[in-house]
Formats: structure tokens, C-alpha cells, sequence
């Protein structure tokens, strides 16, 4: 029986060009994760068919949402698609402080801001397509947005994946499985970092090494 080293948490961002795989990969990584939380955006846009308030998004008002920037509850926020996602702040920070992970699906605007809030929490990845026609493929097989608005989103990834060396680790979802496998490696390999063992020190004591 070995002894667990007590830990602080950390901030996963999964981020990409919408349709390039990152949510169908969140919810694999949170399926087979008990103490990997997913947080959990408050945003304007209107609620989708099959989506739950509070699970999905908390939907919110516009007013509501100002009034949250204006009191600082987000770790994050920024207008997507001329609607506006921010980041609740104190669920985040009471999760991280229990030693568990959360997982953020957020795009490249978001993951800016994070990075000022949570420099040392913060594991960021970026998952590329493997190609432009796969990704526009995807977004059609969908089946729940308008030709304009794929269209739109087909020029907006672009945009999106200039932004790619701004994360730590880049992946190119060719497969889903050989994708999560990759995300389940960077993930076990951050958790092992020594700044977030915080019970090291207690952990060496009872094997009498010296600080």
C-alpha cells in the first residue's frame, strides 16, 4: 500500500478551432477521471437543444454577466461569436486548493487570461485538425449550426490556430483514443511536478530526510 503526497491542483485547458475534437475529448478525459472536475462557463448565448443549465453553461443575462465582471468572480471572460463566456472564479480556486484538477474548454482568448490569473496552475493544450477540409467536414456532419454560421467559423479557426504557440503542449487529433492517450500522458506528467507535491516536505520528514 503506498502513501499518497498530498497536492495542489492544476488548471487543464483543452482549446481548439470549434469542431477540431477538444469537447468530444473533455468528456472521454472526465468520464474515466473521478478527481478531474470540469468547470463549468457562465455565458449570454442562448441554451442549445440537450444542454442543462449549470451542467453545460450557466446561462445567464447580459446584466447578470456585468455584474460579475464588476464584482471580479471570473478568472476569465471574453465575447465569442458576439456572445459573452467567463470563468467563475471561486469554484476553480476551492477545487485546486483540494488537490483536484479542473478541466477548462476554453479558446485561445481565454486561455490568455487564464494564464494571468493562474500562471502556475495553468497546463494548456491547443488540438489541431488534421486538416482544414476535416475540420469543415466535422462542423457540417454537426448538423446544428446554419451554412452562414459554418462558414463563419471556418474563417474564425484560422484566426484561432495563429494562436497555437501560445500553449504549452500542441496535438493534432488524428484519432480520438490515440488524442486522449496523449492528454491522459501530459496529465500524469504535470500532477508529478514538484511545486504541485505540496506535502513533499511532510512526506520526507517521515522518512527522516533532511529539508
Amino acid at each position: 500500500m503506498h502513501t499518497d503526497v498530498q497536492r495542489r491542483g492544476l488548471m487543464l485547458v483543452l482549446s481548439s478551432p470549434s469542431g477540431a475534437g477538444k469537447s468530444t475529448i473533455a468528456k472521454t478525459m472526465l468520464a474515466s477521471h473521478d478527481d478531474l472536475t470540469m468547470s463549468v462557463s457562465a455565458t449570454t448565448r442562448p441554451m442549445r437543444s440537450g444542454e442543462v443549465d449549470g451542467e453545460d453553461y450557466l446561462f445567464i443575462d447580459c446584466d447578470q454577466f456585468d455584474e460579475m465582471v464588476d464584482a471580479g468572480e471570473f478568472l476569465e471572460c471574453a465575447t465569442v461569436f458576439e456572445n459573452l463566456y467567463g470563468t467563475p472564479r471561486g469554484p476553480v480556486e476551492a477545487a485546486l486548493k483540494a488537490g483536484r484538477d479542473v478541466l477548462f474548454d476554453v479558446d485561445w482568448q481565454g486561455n490568455q487570461k487564464l494564464r494571468e490569473n493562474g500562471i502556475d496552475d495553468l497546463v494548456s493544450i491547443f488540438i489541431l485538425p488534421p486538416s482544414i477540409d476535416e475540420l469543415e467536414r466535422r462542423l457540417h456532419s454537426r448538423a446544428q449550426d446554419s451554412e452562414e454560421v459554418v462558414a463563419k467559423r471556418m474563417l474564425e479557426a484560422t484566426s484561432e490556430m495563429s494562436h497555437w504557440a501560445e500553449f504549452d503542449y500542441i496535438i493534432i487529433n488524428h484519432d480520438r483514443q490515440e488524442s486522449v492517450s496523449q492528454v491522459e500522458t501530459i496529465l500524469a506528467a504535470e500532477r508529478l511536478k514538484r511545486r504541485r507535491q505540496t506535502g513533499l516536505n511532510d512526506f520526507l520528514r517521515t522518512m527522516d530526510v533532511g529539508q
